[in-house]
C-alpha cells in the first residue's frame, strides 16, 4: 500500500492498492466521519461497483443512500448539480454527514462541487474508478461544472477528507479511458521528468498501474503544496489544456477530456518549436509517446472555431491568454500570449 499525504487547507491521504474499495467503510470510520452517507455515482459506474462501495460502508455501520445521474460529460452541469442538492435537502443530510464520490472525473468534479456548497461544507470521499481521475482529477480540491460558455466555468477548490485509489477497478475500464487516462501521464512526464516518460516508454501503463498513479500523485502533491489556489506555478498543469477544452468543446464532449489534452500538448509543442521556445527534439518524443497509447495529436476542427470555444477558458486574464510551453522534456513554463497573438501560435501548432 502506498499512501501519499497532502498538505492542503484540509490535509488528507491519498492511499493507493488493490482492493482498497472493501476497505472504504473502515477507513471512513476512521475519520470521525457521521453515520450517513450518501454515494454520488453515475450509471455506469454504479452498476459495477455501487454495491461493493454500499456493503463496505454498511458493514461498518453506516447509513447509506446514493444518487445516481446518466454518465456522460454533458451531465456535468447545473441541473445535475441542483438535483443532487436538492438529494440531499430530501434526504435531510447535514453537516455532519459525508459523501462519497464513486467515479471518474465528471463524478468526482460533480459531487465534489456538491460537498463544497450544500450546507456551506460537507466532508467527501474521493474513490475515482478511472485512471485519468486516479492520476489527476481526484486530487487537489479542483471542483466544477460546466456551463453553456465553457468546461468548468463554476466552481471552487474544496478538498477532499481522503482519496482511495483502487487500481483493481481499471480491469472494467474501457480501452479507450484507459488511453485517455495515459494523455494525463504523459503530461506529467512532459511537465516534470525525462526519466519518467523514459518509464512510460520502456513498461506500458497497464503493467505498473500503483507505480504510474503514485508518481503523479507525488507529483502533484508537490504543486498543490506550494500553489493549492492556482495563483501560480499549479498552472503548469494545464500543459494541453487551453488548446484540448477548446476540441473538447468543438466536439460536443464527445470526445474524451484526455484525447483533447493529447491533441492541446501537440499543438502548443510544434507551436513552441516553430517559435524557438522548445528544443526541436522534444516534439518528435512526445508525438512518439501520444502515439504509442493510440492518442490523437491533431484535429480537423477549424482555427475559427477553436479560438472561439478558448475565450470562454478560464485560463485567460486581461486579454491574456497563458499557454504552457515545453522547452524540453521535463521543463515546461508559462507563457503569456496577448490575445491578438494567439491565433498566431494556433496556426504554428498546425491548426487552420
Amino acid at each position: 500500500m502506498t499512501t501519499i499525504h497532502i498538505a492542503a487547507s484540509r490535509e488528507y491521504d491519498v492511499v493507493i492498492e488493490p482492493g482498497l474499495l472493501t476497505r472504504l467503510g473502515t477507513m471512513a470510520a476512521e475519520l470521525g466521519l457521521g453515520r450517513r452517507a450518501a454515494v454520488i455515482s453515475d450509471d455506469a459506474v454504479f452498476a459495477l461497483y455501487g454495491a461493493a462501495a454500499e456493503k463496505a460502508l454498511t458493514d461498518a455501520g453506516f447509513q447509506v443512500d446514493h444518487f445516481l445521474f446518466p454518465h456522460g460529460e454533458q451531465q456535468k452541469n447545473l441541473s445535475t448539480y441542483g438535483q443532487v442538492l436538492n438529494f440531499l435537502c430530501d434526504r435531510r443530510f447535514t453537516r455532519s454527514d459525508f459523501l462519497v464520490a464513486l467515479g471518474g472525473g465528471v463524478v468526482g468534479d460533480l459531487a465534489g462541487f456538491a460537498a463544497a456548497t450544500y450546507q456551506r461544507g460537507v466532508p467527501y470521499i474521493q474513490v475515482p474508478t478511472t485512471l485519468l481521475s486516479m492520476v489527476d482529477s481526484s486530487v487537489g480540491g479542483k471542483t466544477a461544472v460546466d456551463l453553456e460558455h465553457g468546461k468548468n466555468q463554476a466552481g471552487c477548490f474544496y478538498q477532499p477528507s481522503l482519496v482511495l485509489c483502487d487500481p483493481s477497478l481499471l480491469n472494467t475500464l474501457p480501452e479507450r479511458e484507459y488511453r485517455a487516462g495515459c494523455a494525463e501521464i504523459i503530461k506529467y512526464a512532459m511537465l516534470y521528468s525525462e526519466d519518467f516518460l523514459r518509464e512510460l516508454e520502456e513498461t506500458p501503463v497497464l503493467e505498473q498501474f500503483e507505480r504510474v498513479i503514485s508518481v503523479c500523485v507525488g507529483m502533484k502533491r508537490d504543486v498543490v503544496r506550494g500553489d493549492e489556489f492556482d495563483k501560480g506555478q499549479r498552472a503548469l498543469l494545464n500543459l494541453g489544456h487551453t488548446v484540448g477544452h477548446a476540441v473538447e468543446s468543438c466536439s460536443g464532449f464527445t470526445l474524451l477530456h484526455g484525447e483533447g489534452v493529447a491533441i492541446g500538448m501537440a499543438i502548443i509543442t510544434r507551436a513552441a518549436v516553430e517559435k524557438g521556445l522548445c528544443t526541436p527534439e522534444t516534439l518528435p518524443r512526445l508525438l512518439a509517446a501520444l502515439e504509442r497509447y493510440g492518442l490523437p495529436t491533431e484535429t480537423d476542427y477549424p482555427l475559427t472555431d477553436i479560438l472561439a470555444a478558448a475565450e470562454a477558458d478560464k485560463k485567460r486574464t486581461d486579454d491574456v491568454t497563458k499557454f504552457i510551453v515545453p522547452e524540453r522534456v521535463g521543463h515546461c513554463r508559462v507563457e503569456p500570449v496577448p490575445a491578438d497573438e494567439v491565433a498566431g501560435w494556433l496556426k504554428a501548432g498546425g491548426l487552420r
